[in-house]
């Protein structure tokens, strides 16, 4: 049965909207938003549309209500990465988002960390990407992704699998224009809900990793998982190994 990628509530679009506005400083920290009825009319939505999206707004800790004053934008909105899928090079740059590094670009046969994550058949060809992410001169990430199986995408998501396939040409002509394989997910999901969920355990980064990083294989690290889906469907599984002295990682616990 062919898979399609589920798209974006309009609740969801709407969100982000304004969302995007903070951030982009529309509506900067300590502003009061325009009344439900003005803001619905600007945005062109209906207003229980836009009742929903702000209340969501406020359960993320973006919006406050405060009698008698209306919605107010938190002094200290939370950064992207919060509400939705983010590269890790964005999340945990200090204000500028840590550059990336291609070490590998190959397809390889699943391993068991990808045979349970993305679902893989035994001698299926998956897409690997190894990175470092860099950041003011020194090495703050080692990242691993892999992509589900390209029949698979083809279903689930071809806009991903032909991004993948652009962002690949790219690397080969010019180095310097490497990204993540999340990042291209997230640039090749505009119309596409993605849902993810991660891991994080403490261990030592090891010989290898700690040759790759310039660091001390007995370093103290951090290995965050991490599987992202369309609707119910895998596609893409990473493994991120951050050392001790990398920039802060936000992290949303949920139960």
């Amino acid at each position: 049965m062919a898979v399609s990628g589920q798209r974006r509530r309009p609740v969801v679009a709407l969100y982000e909207r304004i969302a995007d506005a903070v951030h982009d400083g529309t509506y900067p920290p300590g502003s009061t938003l325009p009344s439900e009825p003005k803001l619905a009319a600007e945005l062109g939505v209906s207003r229980p549309a836009l009742r929903e999206a702000l209340l969501l707004l406020q359960e993320d800790g973006l919006l406050t209500v405060r009698r008698g004053v209306g919605r107010t934008v938190n002094d200290r909105p939370p950064r992207r990465g919060f509400e939705q899928v983010q590269p890790l090079e964005a999340l945990i740059g200090t204000g500028t988002p840590l550059r990336v590094r291609a070490l590998l670009r190959t397809v390889e046969e699943p391993t068991d960390f990808t045979t349970q994550h993305l679902l893989a058949p035994a001698r299926a060809e998956l897409r690997f990407w190894e990175s470092v992410l860099t950041g003011e001169g020194a090495v703050a990430a080692l990242s691993h992704e892999w992509a589900a199986p390209d029949a698979l995408l083809q279903r689930a998501h071809p806009e991903f699998a032909r991004a993948l396939r652009e962002a690949e040409a790219r690397t080969e002509r010019d180095s310097g224009s490497a990204v993540s394989m999340l990042a291209v997910l997230v640039g090749a999901s505009r119309e596409t809900a993605l849902s993810a969920h991660s891991g994080i355990t403490a261990t030592l980064l090891g010989r290898r990793r700690g040759e790759q990083l310039g660091r001390p294989a007995d370093t103290p690290a951090v290995l965050a998982t991490q599987v992202v889906r369309v609707g119910e469907v895998p596609v893409l599984a990473a493994k991120h190994m951050l050392p001790t002295g990398t920039p802060a990682l936000p992290v949303l616990q949920s139960h």
